[in-house]
């Protein structure tokens, strides 16, 4: 069965995931490591982790399999979920590639090690902007309809 799981103690587009779902009658899978708030839908599963920082991400990772669409910011989860088969996109709408990972991983820890060692130096990922949200949309239903087709 097709699958979203969402990792979304801090994801963005919840509602586009849902709205896309529902379109496509996809099961949701929405994980968190508190108690969030989801729409009373018979497609949408809400699963609250409590047993500690990485919970909601190793749960993620091992609920991860070949037809399942993971929506997660996390580059390292993003990794273990393309080894179990799964398909990634960023909130923003970045897939996340066998191809692209590894460069994703070196940029993270370039980024890491630059915020470490310098005094001034801060910041995070940019902004979340609408083009974000529209470019979500499009990579999740291409996503989607890409793996029911290779089922039919």
């Amino acid at each position: 069965m097709l699958e979203i799981l969402v990792d979304a103690d801090a994801c963005p587009v919840k509602e586009e995931v849902y709205k896309v779902a529902f379109r496509h009658e996809v099961l949701v899978t929405v994980v968190a490591n508190q108690p969030i708030r989801v729409p009373k839908h018979e497609m949408i599963r809400r699963v609250t982790v409590t047993d500690g920082y990485d919970a909601a991400d190793d749960y993620v990772a091992e609920a991860a399999h070949a037809r399942a669409v993971v929506i997660t910011a996390d580059i390292l989860l993003a990794e273990r979920c393309l080894k179990a088969g799964a398909e990634v996109i960023s909130p923003k709408g970045e897939p996340f590639t066998a191809d692209s990972i590894g460069s994703a991983i070196a940029a993270r820890a370039l980024m890491a090690d630059l915020r470490a060692g310098a005094e001034g130096i801060s910041g995070g990922p940019a902004r979340f902007q609408k083009s974000d949200r529209s470019r979500f949309l499009q990579k999740l239903d291409e996503a989607l309809v890409r793996l029911k087709r290779d089922v039919g």
